[in-house]
């Protein structure tokens, strides 16, 4: 069965639920897309155009450290969003996203999504404070991952 983009959408715990609208404003900036395991969703240092709406499959978020090449901070599956960089300037992505198996996403197109946030402030409101938890979600990630790589100083 082909899922239609506005029944992913309402699904998406990212998207779905109040204020009335989101899921219509969403729809008309998200084509769905497609990757194998192994391909980049966003490669760091890139445009950052791209809110992906991950639906299927798991994606692993990626740090590079030179000498020693990448770390995983967080892997992300259905329901969960990948690509945040579009929110705010410089509009660049920080990390890399890999598919760690076959993923379907949909695609919000940033261009398109913040013009139509700025004809609707309440959805751009709602979004933002969807964005503001993941956000704030990924930085306790961070936290626990650099707690694993330096430990704690009184362990020494």
């Amino acid at each position: 069965m082909t899922e239609t983009i506005h029944e992913i959408l309402s699904a998406h715990r990212f998207i779905a639920g109040p204020p009335e609208g989101t899921i219509e404003l969403a729809a008309a900036c998200a084509p769905p897309e497609t990757f194998e395991a192994g391909r980049l969703l966003l490669r760091e240092g890139d445009v950052a155009d791209t809110l992906h709406l991950i639906h299927r499959g798991r994606v692993s978020i990626e740090i590079h450290g030179p000498g020693h090449g990448r770390h995983i901070l967080d892997t992300v599956g259905p329901g969960r969003t990948v690509g945040r960089s579009w929110a705010a300037p410089p509009f660049r992505c920080q990390f890399d996203a890999r598919a760690l198996e076959p993923v379907a996403a949909v695609a919000v197109g940033s261009d398109c999504l913040r013009a139509r946030l700025g004809e609707n402030p309440a959805v751009g409101y709602a979004l933002l404070e969807r964005l503001a938890s993941v956000l704030i979600g990924r930085l306790q990630v961070a936290r626990v991952r650099l707690l694993d790589l330096y430990g704690n100083d009184s362990d020494r």
